[in-house]
């Protein structure tokens, strides 16, 4: 076993091989520009890119047209949330959003931007599992209501979201339904029909594709989505995203989504028995543990715990040969702490005594047993210690 060892796989996984062997030729042999349609290596880029629409479209249950190609999942959440909310209330259909408080800052922050320029947004709370409750959303409806947007999966505690219900209240109320899909898709089952979803944002280095390429889903057949768009220029992606095609990257997601499609379903049962055995052993050698999280219906890769007593980044700072986190990336340098901790009732000390594991293609069982002892001896230490003071 290499050190050290890598649990992090949540705030980004490597790029698998197929991916790259796929995505050199662009670099060099294949680098034209697909907008150049005048020659073969323009042409040639096209195809790719074109080739690689259809591979994340089969993923997620879509058509090729409605997958529009972003820098990352950041950008396709901007481009669905402020390209929808403009669109309906340009249209005069209302001006009412709706979300809930877990969601990532790719979520939270363009709805606060909106809400400063003049929409009402409506915070739904989530319980102790970190689920929200579709009664809820529905209560929240209301005149001029015009989108919901509800994550799939949580970045943090893994807790997978009643996307399919919740979208079915925002239908009937007239509103679109937006989805952050970035944690879920290439993990577990994601159809955008059957989930009946408006807008889903993914992002190809969450499934083992490159860094700096997302994906944006907007539905084109039962709803025609009309968004105002995000990036003015030459009018690539039907012109909601304008701007030169990343070719490399958009390859790569292609590879990555394929790989995901054939391979998802027995790699989700391999880390979550993985998954298990982790937690089995932090709870039977760490007293007082908590697990965080809906441990019935969460992400077969994610084990979120608070562990009291301990101060959690003193705990990452003493992990050095065991890469894990406190929560979010996005959140790493940011003061506060987890705001989904809050949300779902954690106070203070557990919120700051939070691990994520994250497990992935490349974690052995030998990973586990060394991540359970590395962690259990550091947290035996660290308490020690406090006792003392």
């Amino acid at each position: 076993m290499k050190l050290p060892i890598y649990l992090d796989y949540h705030a980004t996984t490597p790029c698998d091989p197929r991916v790259v062997d796929a995505m050199l030729p662009c670099f060099r042999e294949k680098f034209g520009n697909p907008s150049s349609r005048s020659h073969s290596f323009g042409r040639e880029a096209e195809e790719m890119v074109e080739r690689a629409r259809g591979q994340v479209a089969d993923l997620l249950g879509a058509t090729p047209e409605e997958i529009v190609f972003t820098s990352c999942a950041t950008e396709a959440n901007n481009l669905a949330l402020k390209g929808a909310a403009c669109a309906r209330r340009e249209a005069g259909d209302g001006d009412h959003i709706v979300s809930a408080r877990i969601e990532h800052k790719s979520v939270l922050e363009p709805l606060a931007t909106l809400e400063d320029e003049g929409f009402r947004v409506t915070w739904l709370e989530v319980d102790e599992r970190g689920r929200v409750d579709p009664d809820d959303v529905a209560k929240a409806m209301g005149e001029g209501t015009i989108l919901v947007s509800i994550m799939s999966a949580n970045n943090e505690i893994g807790t997978i979201e009643p996307v399919a219900e919740v979208a079915a209240i925002a239908h009937e109320a007239g509103a679109w339904m937006h989805t952050d899909a970035v944690q879920a898709v290439g993990k577990v089952p994601f159809d955008i029909n059957g989930l009946d979803v408006d807008l889903a944002a993914i992002s190809g280095h969450k499934f083992y594709g490159p860094k700096g390429i997302g994906a944006l889903f907007v539905r084109r057949r039962t709803r025609r989505m009309k968004l105002a768009p995000s990036l003015c220029g030459g009018g690539q992606e039907r012109g909601l995203r304008s701007g030169t095609h990343n070719v490399p990257g958009i390859v790569g997601l292609g590879v990555a989504c394929e790989v995901a499609g054939r391979e998802r379903a027995a790699e989700a049962a391999r880390l979550a028995v993985l998954r298990d055995r982790l937690q089995e052993g932090l709870e039977r050698e760490i007293e007082d543990l908590v697990v965080n999280g809906d441990v019935e219906n969460r992400l077969p890769h994610n084990l979120n715990v608070s562990i009291p007593y301990v101060d959690g980044e003193a705990l990452l700072l003493s992990l050095e040969d065991v890469a894990v986190s406190s929560g979010s990336a996005c959140r790493s340098s940011a003061p506060g702490g987890s705001h989904v901790m809050k949300a779902i009732g954690r106070d203070d000390d557990l919120a700051r005594s939070t691990i994520r594991f994250g497990l992935g293609r490349w974690t052995t069982e030998e990973e586990i047993d060394y991540a359970i002892g590395r962690v259990t001896e550091t947290v035996a230490r660290l308490r020690s210690m406090t006792s003392m003071a």
